[in-house]
């Protein structure tokens, strides 16, 4: 670690090393548990083209944070690959000094179009989103008809690109907790990483309730009762995932487990929505408007001092919070604003 990236720490002495770009709120899909299809129609108010961040203000935002000790950046959304020419702002993103890996969450839909032009612009990594290999199960909770099919081609684009990939499935009980095992029999063996999600009270829109949630520890036995699994070490400080590798050496998977096991102690995470508001935390009510500071005429060095500033003092630890059963009732920002 750099002296300049051991100067910035939060009150808990959390660094600064992860900026998540959400670069558009729009998306293909309209699942259940992030942009229900009853609240986000045909004439839900998404952002115009003015309201969202040029490539060149995502930039500079980008070379502050790196200056600070930033050092991974995941793009975001809604459906990033909606935004055009995207493979633009990522080969701009690759040449920043500091920056040393660029990830992208996605449905995977698009990238049989465009993962080698990702690839060829810089990307790394991509997490695609996956909650259940069962075609009709699938389709009911993207709400859009779409079959697994095209998400799997859009995994087999990745990987045929050079692309790391992950498999994330968030899980729901009474949505798709009867694919938790079909899903680690699909992947087994196939080189990918697949991640199950416990379902989080992220935003106001999902009807969150904490019975829905399948806990990492269910998850496991329930993995552990046909395919053992062996707890492993995290791969840094910071790592989301809780990972496991299937005894028998086939593979291995993780659990992002925010609710029943958080991770906020070593959250070393910022987070910029597709409107410009910077968030300290996934499950913030109150973002810091980046795009008026820009668009004001701030200069490089005073938006530097008032990025530390914010995360000097910031003191978000939300899922620990709710544990402790401290949370007050609040409004926080949708999922499709922030992403993941």
């Amino acid at each position: 670690m750099t002296e300049q990236s051991q100067a910035i720490k939060d009150q808990f002495g959390r660094p600064l090393k992860d900026l998540r770009i959400s670069v558009i709120d729009q998306c293909n899909f309209r699942c259940t548990y992030c942009m229900p299809a009853d609240i986000f129609g045909a004439d839900y108010p998404f952002l115009n083209k003015e309201e969202m961040l040029t490539f060149d203000e995502i930039i500079r935002t980008a070379e502050v944070f790196a200056s600070l000790g930033v050092e991974k950046i995941r793009l975001t959304g809604g459906e990033p690959l909606l935004r055009k020419n995207l493979h633009l702002l990522i080969e701009r993103l690759f040449s920043i000094n500091g920056i040393e890996d660029i990830a992208l969450t996605t449905n995977g839909v698009f990238l049989p179009k465009y993962a080698m032009l990702l690839k060829e612009a810089g990307l790394k990594r991509v997490n695609l989103s996956l909650d259940a290999i069962d075609d009709e199960v699938f389709q009911s909770i993207n709400s859009r008809g779409v079959k697994t099919s095209p998400v799997l081609k859009g995994i087999e684009a990745a990987e045929e690109a050079g692309l790391q990939v992950k498999v994330n499935m968030v899980v729901k009980r009474g949505m798709n907790e009867s694919q938790i095992l079909p899903m680690a029999r699909f992947f087994k063996g196939k080189g990918h990483i697949l991640r199950f999600i416990e379902f989080m009270d992220v935003g106001n829109v999902n009807g969150w309730e904490n019975s829905e949630v399948v806990s990492k520890q269910e998850i496991i036995n329930t993995i552990t009762e046909e395919l053992p699994l062996k707890q492993l070490a995290p791969n840094y400080y910071g790592e989301v995932a809780t990972r496991y590798r299937y005894k028998d050496g086939d593979g291995e998977i993780g659990v992002i487990s925010s609710v029943t096991d958080h991770f906020c102690d070593t959250c070393t995470r910022a987070r910029l929505s597709a409107d410009g508001k910077l968030y300290h935390c996934l499950f913030a009510s109150q973002g810091y408007d980046i795009r008026k500071l820009l668009r004001q005429g701030i200069t490089d060095n005073m938006f530097k001092l008032e990025v530390m500033k914010k995360w000097s003092t910031r003191g978000d630890r939300y899922s620990a919070d709710r544990a402790e059963g401290k949370l007050p009732i609040k409004e926080k920002i949708e999922m499709s604003y922030i992403g993941g």
